[in-house]
């Protein structure tokens, strides 16, 4: 009886440490799909870092039907996008304080709303398939006009541009172009 439970004991022992590796090489494999995308950017005293995941658009429709119009968008892929700041900034007159903030989207064919959380660090998609987001921890959000391009962009990509006195975060995917601009 002792050899059985010590048989038993390495079985379950092996079965939990191949569920392990299977589960870490399924995400390995959806992350290379969409891989990791880290930017920086410096201009006088503002330090800005986004983390996010850049899926491709591989043939598909995205906005309106991969990612719907109206319901909240991760921003990305995999993990939930992060934002950090070093300095106050300010958007449309709305303040977000300097730190590390998650970003979330909700696409319209015309206007986008961009949202800032104060929650980090959680997959993208909750087990309903919804995205992660806790609302009572936003601390801004605002709307933003999209704009379609004759130019399809294959890679979702999240860059900033200087325009003037502000600051443009720029969001581009498929045909569809966001810029969301702000000053420090």
């Amino acid at each position: 009886m002792k050899r059985f439970l010590i048989i038993a004991g390495v079985a379950v022992a092996v079965l939990i440490i191949l569920a392990g590796v299977v589960r870490f090489v399924m995400n390995k494999q959806e992350k290379s799909l969409s891989p990791e995308e880290q930017i920086s950017y410096h201009q006088d005293n503002l330090q800005i870092q986004v983390f996010y995941n850049r899926p491709s658009r591989k043939g598909r429709v995205i906005f309106g039907d991969l990612v719907p119009f109206g319901k909240v968008w991760r921003t990305g892929a995999n993990e939930a996008t992060t934002f950090e700041t070093n300095v106050d900034l300010s958007f449309e007159g709305k303040t977000l304080k300097k730190g590390k903030y998650s970003l979330w989207t909700i696409p319209g064919e015309e206007t986008w709303t961009i949202i800032f959380n104060s929650e980090v660090g959680q997959w993208g998609i909750g087990t309903d398939g919804e995205a992660n987001r806790d609302p009572t921890r936003d601390v801004l959000s605002l709307s933003v006009h999209a704009v379609q391009s004759d130019r399809e962009f294959e890679q979702f990509t999240i860059s900033f541009e200087k325009v003037g006195e502000e600051v443009e975060m720029v969001l581009i995917w498929d045909t569809t172009l966001v810029a969301v601009p702000f000053s420090y």
